[in-house]
């Protein structure tokens, strides 16, 4: 997909409000506790490899989720340790060992691939997945995850460490947090033969169940300044969300009472009304359930009328404006606020989604 530079819809990503996440979150770690930056998915909607250049020197480990996204980096010039987090298949190894990823392990199904294919994993690095709850992926037993650590040895393998993931740790009712914690502690402890590095915290066991840190943490969501839970739970202490997501009206007109607007006749108005058009739509993640909510002109909250199409919105506005004046979708203009957060509530979903949908029309700028 085509950067549409030539349009004025941008994100705007403040790389030093990430590194001052960094540093406000390592603030409050366990010393020692290795931090793990996670930027899968574009650096959730960031833009991976200059996230990953601006914050290299603070973090240990980038985690991204499949062998493209750790290979986008390496070729990109990252030397970090880069951790794949999902599942890939025995004839991803040899591209894995090349460009130095270290790999997910989960199943012994796996190793019996390995096997039979007869394939070495020397030189390979690796850490085993454990399930305590999730369902996903994972080996869910202690004999598992010891017959799994001998079988990579044998067959060459380096284990860097071993980690799991919480399914409710952004959750009020901590009960299958809990159980998933005492699961993974017990299989820790009992292991034959166990990791240098042990880890399960993601950005919401990080911020708010501080007894879940081992060796390592792995920050997502918080690094880009926004609450994991939404809204259920209060952060600990501030962070900066670091995406701004501005454009500029392209047309304005003046409708009658009565006139229609949009896809589907939607929306009719009530009074002569200001129709602003906005170059933004829902291939570039602004999705159609965005109807009804507002946006920012001038400090001031415009609804959206009529559907969300493919490449532009209307909105209407309390006044006529000029061509290129700036509209503000996330961030602040003036006195008010529009967050990711409050775009998700629209949609009925989570922040993380309203930042991974940003498309790639939408080029990314940074300051």
């Amino acid at each position: 997909m085509v950067s549409s530079i030539h349009r004025p819809t941008r994100a705007k990503i403040n790389l030093q409000a990430i590194s001052d996440n960094i540093e406000t979150i390592k603030s409050h770690l366990p010393q020692k506790t290795q931090f793990f930056a996670v930027v899968k998915a574009n650096a959730y909607g960031h833009g991976a490899v200059n996230v990953a250049k601006s914050i290299e020197n603070q973090v240990d480990t980038f985690c991204v989720s499949n062998i493209d996204e750790g290979l986008e980096l390496r070729q990109s010039g990252v030397k970090k340790p880069i951790l794949v987090l999902g599942a890939i298949l025995p004839d991803e190894i040899k591209v894995a060992i090349q460009y130095d990823l270290v790999v997910t392990i989960a199943s012994l199904e796996w190793l019996e691939m390995v096997k039979k294919e007869g394939l070495s994993l020397s030189q390979l690095s690796v850490h085993i997945k454990v399930d305590s709850g999730m369902g996903r992926i994972g080996v869910r037993s202690l004999q598992q995850a010891n017959q799994l650590i001998k079988g990579l040895k044998e067959y060459g393998a380096s284990i860097e460490g071993i980690f799991t993931h919480f399914a409710t740790a952004d959750e009020k009712d901590d009960s299958q947090y809990q159980q998933q914690l005492t699961f993974f502690k017990e299989l820790i402890n009992q292991l034959e033969d166990k990791p240098a590095i042990i880890h399960t915290s993601n950005s919401a066991a990080s911020l708010w169940h501080t007894d879940s840190i081992m060796t390592a943490v792995r920050i997502g969501i918080a690094l880009y300044g926004l609450n994991p839970s939404g809204v259920d739970l209060t952060l600990p202490y501030p962070l900066k969300p670091a995406l701004h997501l501005e454009s500029a009206l392209v047309n304005v007109k003046e409708i009658n009472s009565g006139d229609l607007v949009g896809y589907g006749a939607t929306y009719q108005a009530k009074q002569s009304e200001w129709i602003g058009t906005v170059p933004i739509g829902y291939a570039d993640g602004w999705t159609r359930d965005m109807q009804g909510f507002s946006v920012l002109v001038d400090g001031e909250f415009c609804e959206i009328v009529g559907r969300v199409s493919m490449d532009q919105m209307t909105i209407r506005l309390p006044n006529y404006y000029p061509l290129g004046t700036k509209v503000t979708l996330i961030g602040r203009d003036g006195n008010q606020t529009i967050t990711a957060t409050q775009v998700a509530q629209q949609r009925k979903t989570i922040n993380y989604e309203v930042l991974c949908l940003l498309s790639e029309r939408i080029p990314r700028e940074y300051e």
